[in-house]
This record gives structure tokens, sequence and C-alpha cells, in this order.
């Protein structure tokens, strides 16, 4: 379960999550993810990178 809001700048990331991981896993580039989604912030991006699903 991904935070619904940045734990630094509480900037809404939730309703983004599904759609970075379905273009991740189609090969996209992160980078590239993140800049069509406009999330230009380090904190919100490093929310998507490092988030780890523990939840089945």
């Amino acid at each position: 379960m991904i935070p619904i809001r940045c734990m630094s700048c509480g900037k809404p990331i939730s309703a983004h999550f599904d759609e970075f991981e379905s273009r991740k896993a189609d090969g996209e580039d992160p980078k590239d993810i993140f800049e069509d989604m406009n999330i230009k912030r380090y904190c919100c991006r490093r929310m998507f990178i490092t988030h780890v699903e523990v939840w089945e």
C-alpha cells in the first residue's frame, strides 16, 4: 500500500501509483513516466521508486 500523500511535502501521490507501476512494467523509463505525470519533486519521486509492496 503506497501512502496517500508524500511524506515530505504532502502532495497526493497515490492516484498515480497504478499508472506508474503498469508503465514501468511495460519497460518505460521512470524519468519519462514522472515527466509525463508531472511529478517534479524529488521527494515525491522517492516515494514511488523506493516503495516495496508488502501487502498481498
